[in-house]
């Protein structure tokens, strides 16, 4: 599905066009061209990127390595805490490319085998709050803030939703494995710093197409 922010884009551009093009002498059939190429662009984006083409552009150009440093952050985070809750990684990827080889319509991602039951009991919702939340907490550590981690609040949600545990119980536990994971990742910083570089590193680009398993 094609991002709303870039057909809102797309409008708003051919809407500046229809205005200022006759202004500047550019024919209507010139607009008209344009238009179809916006519109046409939008659709390959839609059918063949899942509507990340934008994304894919934005990674390959100089600042977008800046863009999956954060990514690779993010993961990393993710991966350090897996480690030391002994929980398996099936695999991580950084960078839109990356997700989109795999199918998966998203900027990063790192993979967990999934639990065995619904239903889990409080140590074991414990260690997926702190994993969870790891990524978002690593983003605290290095940038001051966290922009990522949409999908594993509401994955997190759903686990604690089907334990049958009441919200505040949920909400007290999710806030202390946060607490506990900043605190272990800050004194982890070396390392965090060193697995992002590497998940970086590892990160295809348009133009750049290097291993995406890390």
């Amino acid at each position: 599905m094609t991002s709303p922010l870039a057909a809102g884009v797309v409008v708003a551009l051919v809407s500046v066009l229809a205005v200022v093009g006759p202004l500047l002498g550019l024919s209507p059939w010139v607009i008209a061209l344009l238009v179809v190429l916006a519109l046409a662009a939008l659709s390959v984006d839609a059918a063949s990127f899942s509507g990340r083409g934008g994304h894919l552009v934005a990674e390959a150009l100089p600042g977008g390595r800046g863009r999956l440093r954060r990514i690779a952050v993010h993961e990393a985070g993710h991966v350090l805490v897996a480690a030391a809750e002994q929980m398996p990684v099936r695999r991580v990827l950084v960078g839109s490319l990356a997700c989109w080889r795999a199918g998966l319509a998203a900027g990063g991602s790192t993979e967990f085998e999934p639990p065995q039951h619904a239903k889990l009991p409080l140590e074991q919702l414990r260690r997926w709050s702190r994993v969870l939340q790891a990524g978002m907490a690593a983003e605290e550590v290095i940038y001051g803030s966290s922009v990522g981690g949409a999908d594993d609040r509401a994955l997190l949600g759903r686990l604690w939703g089907l334990s049958g545990h009441d919200v505040a119980t949920a909400q007290r536990e999710q806030r202390r494995a946060r607490r506990e994971i900043e605190q272990q990742l800050r004194g982890q910083r070396e390392q965090l710093e060193v697995e992002s570089e590497r998940l970086l590193g590892v990160a295809p680009r348009l133009g750049r197409p290097q291993a995406v398993e890390a």
